[in-house]
């Protein structure tokens, strides 16, 4: 059973969330709050992991709580952008063309293989993912609110696969990483013959809540010693030996975002190192490029070397 501590406010939503999850998921409460974060800062999620441990299961039954539109995108090489945006139409009943929406348009979209599909196709989430909108025959649509991409691949299958260049991955605020679960977790999966069943999920949470919560993420503060702590890491991150290409300044806009929105989710106003701490993997490790070590070593050895800001001034 997925748990919060003492939840009040947000983290009352976010507990509601997690026990409907947990009918049908087993494990991965850490990762289906990052994907909550996420989505209320207004990001999008790169979810990876081999086969079966539950990517589509998690993406769906995710949207179903949240009571959002969801739409399910297969990539496959012959996609095209218009399979995914909408094209123009001709319609011989009223003797005019006309705009037949995509399956973009929906609140939670998954991306399923995102890398199976060339990089023409891939590069026609990119206008949805970083404006909201969509261009249709000349025209600009905008896409329903809240909005957000979840696409999934197999890192390592590689076979028939065009691998995501940097500059989209840039695009997704968090990757997470769903690992084969705990032996006690398998067992519960062999005796539960409802996991998966994403049928049985409720709809716990408005959509009225959820876009609550995400006006409400810009007013949780962060100080400028909170701040300069996250400058820090992620310069940190481009000055480590070994590494090709560190995190970007967009990754410092998207790790301010999402430490906000995990503050808020676990009942404060404001930001601390802790915070930073928890999600600094899941933002930086997707873009920092090393010849000789991992990332997630890159961001454990840069999150140790970094200095964090005193307890006293993380509040004023």
């Amino acid at each position: 059973m997925f748990t919060v501590s003492n939840p009040t406010g947000a983290d009352t939503v976010l507990s509601r969330m997690l026990t409907e999850l947990s009918k049908v998921v087993i494990g991965y409460e850490e990762e289906a709050t990052v994907m909550f974060a996420t989505l209320l800062a207004g990001g999008h999620v790169l979810l990876e992991g081999v086969p079966g441990v539950g990517k589509t299961t998690l993406a769906k039954a995710f949207a179903r709580t949240l009571s959002l539109s969801f739409s399910r995108i297969q990539f496959t090489p012959d996609l095209l952008p218009s399979d995914v945006v909408g094209t123009v139409v001709y319609n011989p009943k009223v003797s005019d063309f006309e705009v037949k929406l995509g399956p973009i348009f929906a609140n939670i979209v998954l991306a399923d293989e995102i890398n199976r599909a060339p990089p023409k196709t891939q590069a026609g989430l990119l206008e949805a993912m970083q404006e909201g909108q969509v261009t249709i025959g000349g025209k600009s649509f905008k896409l329903p609110r809240p909005f957000m991409v979840i696409a999934t691949q197999d890192p390592r299958e590689l076979s028939g696969t065009y691998p995501l260049p940097e500059a989209q991955l840039d695009r997704f605020m968090t990757r997470i990483y769903l690992t084969y679960p705990s032996f006690d977790e398998e067992v519960q999966v062999s005796m539960n013959t409802n996991l998966g069943r994403v049928e049985l999920v409720r709809q716990v949470v408005s959509v009225e809540e959820v876009v609550k919560l995400i006006d409400q993420v810009d007013g949780v503060k962060l100080t400028r010693p909170v701040a300069n702590y996250i400058v820090n890491v992620v310069r940190a991150t481009r000055e480590y030996k070994g590494v090709r290409l560190g995190a970007s300044t967009r990754a410092i806009q998207m790790l301010s975002r999402l430490a906000r929105a995990w503050a808020m989710l676990h009942g404060r106003g404001y930001v601390t190192p802790e915070d930073v701490i928890k999600v600094a993997p899941y933002v930086l490790a997707h873009r920092v490029f090393s010849t000789s070590v991992s990332p997630e070593k890159v961001i454990e050895d840069v999150i140790k070397g970094v200095e964090t800001p005193e307890a006293s001034l993380i509040r004023r």
